[in-house]
């Protein structure tokens, strides 16, 4: 009996070092990862509304805008969604705070909003 509460204790006392371990290992991983590691910044679907070019093709006009923020034009193409050419002019794009920000100082954009889907009914209706 006595040999049996003595594995018993053993056991616990190693169970519970394994754990202070661990907790310490991971802890110290995590402290690392959040050192080295920058935080990524998502991009989001963003409209950007812009004047209408007079000497220049729309969707070109849209390119280059968003061309200038972005670095290059293979970037633009990457990043751009969709041109409005009918009720509105501009063009839904990929960005992320900070290229909203700097988008929205360029000349010729009137306004960037941050796309979103509206419910207009939660539930159906009552009869």
């Amino acid at each position: 009996m006595a040999l049996r509460s003595l594995q018993s204790s053993s056991i616990i006392t190693v169970f519970l070092v394994s754990i202070f371990i661990i907790t310490i290992s991971s802890s110290m991983a995590e402290a690392d990862s959040s050192k080295s590691v920058p935080a990524t910044v998502e991009a989001t679907v963003h409209i950007v509304y812009t004047e209408r070019p007079q000497d220049e093709e729309l969707e070109f006009y849209h390119l280059r805008t968003l061309s200038s923020v972005l670095g290059s034009e293979e970037a633009a193409k990457g990043a751009l969604l969709y041109t409005y050419k009918h009720a509105a002019c501009g063009f839904s794009a990929k960005l992320t705070p900070s290229q909203v920000e700097e988008i929205s100082k360029r000349p010729g954009v009137l306004q960037v909003v941050e796309s979103r889907t509206i419910k207009l009914h939660d539930s159906p209706a009552m009869l």
